[in-house]
């Protein structure tokens, strides 16, 4: 399972992964927020259902019951040598791996690890966040993304903060994907689960329109509703064709989106994620309908 807080990375972390040199068949589940999942799209374009990647691995997003979602990855022919689970963002994945306890997948499939992508940048404002300790305290291993131009001094109290939570097998990606510890990990244990830590603060909104917008109106746009935003993510249209959007707190990307995303639609599809108290999704929403007026 691949979990962290919103925008930490976890889905190029998986499409690295399924990418990589391994000659394995993997299936990917992705449980986004909301239902316009971003992240499926991400994954090599996945579609509805369940679908074949370039590389001979699958994918399919995890809309409700993820035993019935793992039911239909393993009666695949030929079947999955691994399956990956992409927690959500705003999940603790206790809730999860809870789920795979269940008797009858036992027998079928067992968690073997948990690996939690850590937002370096974004550590100093993470770090007493309940929820984020929960990702970190209920995970194996620890990737450090975005660790590019990080100084030593930095990067020793990333370690730091880590090893106070009892956190010991941390990778920086800068220096390569810690294949051997995803798919060879050590032996471990389980010890009972906690209770899944329920945080009911974040409030979304999902936005479509099936046309053209103004790039630069739409910069604007997003600028004004950052300090207000926690993550947003999707695709717009623009004259100079489909772009992947991405913002996590005020860094943003725009980039041309990957082929079979762009090819699966003509049209803006954005998910915008805040917490309750500065989040209004009825402004947001009149802000962004803005561009289309």
């Amino acid at each position: 399972m691949v979990t962290g807080f919103l925008g930490a990375g976890k889905t190029s972390f998986i499409n690295q992964l399924l990418q990589a040199d391994h000659g394995l068949r993997i299936a990917a589940i992705v449980n986004d927020f909301g239902s316009i999942n971003i992240d499926a799209a991400l994954l090599e374009g996945a579609a509805d259902g369940v679908i074949g990647l370039k590389n001979g691995c699958i994918c399919c997003s995890l809309q409700g019951d993820l035993l019935r979602t793992l039911k239909i990855v393993l009666n695949q022919n030929p079947g999955t040598d691994h399956i990956v689970i992409e927690a959500s963002g705003v999940a603790d994945p206790a809730g999860i791996a809870q789920s795979l306890t269940d008797p009858v997948l036992w027998s079928q499939v067992r968690l073997e690890t948990i690996a939690c992508l850590i937002d370096v940048p974004d550590l100093a404002a993470r770090a007493d966040d309940p929820l984020w300790k929960a990702q970190v305290s209920g995970s194996d291993i620890h990737c450090l993304a975005k660790t590019e131009g990080t100084t030593l001094t930095e990067l020793t109290a990333v370690h730091g903060t880590l090893a106070d939570l009892g956190k010991q097998h941390v990778f920086d990606l800068s220096k390569g994907f810690p294949q051997m510890a995803v798919f060879h990990p050590e032996p471990r244990k389980r010890t009972a689960l906690n209770k899944p830590l329920q945080d009911d603060r974040f409030a979304h909104l999902e936005w479509q329109y099936n046309g053209k917008i103004d790039l630069r109106r739409f910069q604007s746009v997003m600028s004004a509703l950052a300090p207000d935003l926690l993550r947003a993510k999707g695709f717009v249209w623009v004259a100079e064709g489909s772009l992947l959007f991405q913002m996590t707190g005020t860094r943003a990307t725009l980039s041309r989106a990957p082929e079979v995303a762009s090819a699966a639609q003509q049209g803006c599809r954005l998910v915008l994620i805040g917490e309750r108290k500065r989040f209004d999704a009825d402004r947001v929403e009149q802000q962004l309908n803005g561009l289309i007026a």
